[in-house]
């Protein structure tokens, strides 16, 4: 495989011996490519990312609330700085959300700078999406040039779960924009062995344990590899400095879990999703090792309430990626990252140990392998959303190769490869596309034809003939990035909602959300009126977040999320519950929310209709807490 940094694939002519599979560049000189910059490549970056602003940033608000789970979180943080450091589902701070906080902050930030609504909660998730866009196509650029890099940065926004991500209100958007800026760090460290730039790396990743907990870790033993296989220094200095940088990934996470164990838990809300109201047994439990082996409250995977269900990720399993769930999500360039980092190893074998090339294969290949695999065999709860986390390591590697292929097109062995990865994208995407025959039907054929003629082409060499490189090379990204395109174009276009979105066409989702295209849901006007007239620490109380959360963000006040998520948190107490109603701090009980035998919820709810006079409020059911029964 060609690492040629001399040139770049533009400049490169049919008649210029190309490099021969498995050269390397020179491993102690800064790399050329992140120095020279050709004429062509500012406003080919600059269209990328206003293309980038332009696919994430329009018409932004269409998804409404999107999850309301978050969007109260979002909004609570608008209103009380408290509920904004530990991600209180309500300014009262009963009870968190059920991840770590770092994504609330942002959005509960630029709620305040903007006033809360739809757009300035879902602005930090666009940025973020073009931020990682960006920061990708820079980290790319560094070690194979300014093509592979613009192509990586098209990868990544032509994904269709990213799409989906950048433009929801899930925390999976800010996790994406720190592991891309931790994988650039790390770029950066290897090049001179710079503990810097290595501990810059761990402090992002600790950040992205703030964002969604151990999923940031899942980055850490590709990123460690490179460095202690490429970084030009003594292996005891490589082997400190990653030291160092866990270190800053400790730190970095470790200093709010610190704090939020050591509050004095009176003063402040329960952490949701935990057993013991401590953030590190969220961080190892629920949303740790009960995420990999299920358990308790983490249904999905191989069976429980997962199963076949796509909102669940459907079987575990090697080929779940590939699967009706996962698949439209992110793996249209799967298939061929995976033969794409194969080839890569095996050409760049007899490098040097610096080698560029091989280390970039590493790096994204080593993301993509390492969460892709946990993703497939997870047993606890997994939604194919979770996806986007692949995006940037699939768009890394696949692009990193095809590049090197195409620069060593001299040689048979890679024109040979180069084309087995266009035809397998290409047939890959005419499957997918195939499951829904109703949709644009005739892009399937179009993705067909030009993935045949574009790996012929290759296969044969004709692109080694001056006038038909550009040529093949655009029938090429026709065949590869065509339908993922299209596909996440249509994603971008549909509004979503809910806490299990989908990608696609056609505006899917499931779970708790609602109210798509609308901030209110179907809370009526009169419950709201009644809601907003109230002068409690609490206007009411739900069991589970699906109904406080609607009722919240349609009238602005502070409402109880008895239970947390899905009401399964022992968070108020029943004795906790009713010294706040003794004290006139929450005037209503709201049924409808999810219930029925989760923790303490069904308690409350029984005592709270043996004890309280019921009422009818805009067709729904309402308990006053300051007027006792008979």
């Amino acid at each position: 495989m060609s690492t040629v940094t001399t040139k770049t694939a533009t400049t490169e002519s049919a008649e210029t011996a190309p490099a021969v599979p498995g050269t390397a560049t020179d491993p102690v000189r800064a790399t050329t490519t992140a120095a020279r910059r050709p004429r062509w490549e500012v406003p080919a970056a600059i269209a990328l990312l206003v293309t980038t602003a332009v696919l994430y940033l329009w018409d932004l608000s269409a998804s409404g609330m999107a999850n309301q789970f978050y969007a109260a979180a979002a909004q609570a943080g608008t209103q009380d700085w408290k509920a904004l450091f530990f991600g209180s589902l309500d300014a009262g701070n009963a009870i968190t959300v059920d991840k770590p906080p770092a994504a609330l902050w942002l959005m509960a930030l630029s709620g305040r700078v903007l006033g809360f609504s739809s757009f300035s909660m879902l602005l930090p998730q666009a940025l973020a999406g073009i931020a990682s866009v960006w920061l990708l196509y820079r980290a790319v650029r560094r070690w194979s040039g300014p093509g592979a890099g613009l192509l990586a940065g098209a990868a990544l926004a032509a994904t269709p779960v990213a799409a989906l991500m950048f433009k929801f209100n899930n925390p999976d958007a800010l996790l994406v924009l720190l592991l891309v800026a931790a994988a650039y760090c790390t770029v950066r460290a290897a090049e001179k062995a710079s503990p810097t730039w290595l501990v810059l790396a761990g402090t992002a990743i600790g950040f992205g344990f703030l964002t969604k907990m151990l999923q940031a870790f899942l980055v850490l033993p590709a990123f460690a590899l490179v460095y202690l296989v490429v970084a030009p220094t003594s292996p005891v200095r490589r082997a400190l400095h990653v030291l160092a940088a866990g270190v800053a990934v400790v730190v970095a996470a470790g200093w709010y879990v610190v704090v939020a164990d050591l509050w004095p838990a009176a003063s402040r809300p329960y952490i949701g999703g935990s057993t013991d109201n401590s953030v590190l047994d969220l961080a190892l439990g629920y949303n740790g090792l009960g995420r990999i082996f299920g358990g308790d409250g983490n249904g999905g995977g191989g069976g429980g309430g997962g199963g076949g269900n796509t909102g669940f990720g459907g079987e575990t399993g090697l080929f779940r990626m590939f699967g009706a769930a996962f698949g439209p999500e992110v793996s249209w360039l799967l298939p061929a990252a995976l033969v794409g980092l194969v080839a890569g190893l095996w050409f760049t074998r007899r490098a040097p140990r610096t080698d560029r090339t091989r280390a970039g294969l590493l790096l994204w290949g080593g993301w993509t392998v390492v969460t892709a695999l946990v993703f497939s065999y997870m047993q606890g709860t997994v939604h194919p959303y979770y996806a986007i986390a692949l995006a940037p390591g699939i768009a890394g590697v696949v692009t990193i190769s095809a590049v090197e292929l195409w620069r060593g097109r001299g040689h048979l062995p890679a024109r040979i490869v180069l084309a087995s990865m266009v035809a397998l994208t290409a047939g890959w995407a005419f499957v997918m596309l195939g499951w829904d025959g109703t949709w644009l039907p005739w892009l399937r054929w179009v993705i067909a034809v030009a993935g045949v003629l574009a790996a012929a082409a290759i296969a044969t060499g004709v692109h080694l003939v001056r006038a038909a490189a550009v040529p093949v090379a655009v029938l090429a990204l026709i065949a590869c990035l065509g339908a993922t395109s299209v596909y996440t174009v249509a994603t971008a276009a549909t509004a979503h909602s809910g806490s299990i979105p989908l990608s696609g066409p056609v505006s899917q989702g499931s779970g708790m959300g609602g109210g798509m295209g609308g901030e209110s849901g179907s809370v009526s006007q009169e419950l709201v009126t009644a809601l907003q007239e109230t002068t409690g620490r609490w206007a009411a109380a739900s069991t589970g977040s699906q109904g406080a959360a609607s009722l919240q963000l349609a009238s602005g006040r502070p409402v109880m999320a008895i239970g947390g998520f899905n009401g399964g948190d022992p968070a108020p107490t029943l004795a906790e519950f009713q010294a706040y109603v003794e004290s006139g701090q929450v005037r209503y009980y709201v049924e409808g929310g999810r219930g029925g035998g989760f923790g303490g919820g069904s308690e409350i709810a029984s005592w709270v209709q043996e004890n309280f006079a019921q009422v009818t409020i805009g067709g729904q059911t309402v308990y006053d807490l300051a007027v006792r029964a008979g």
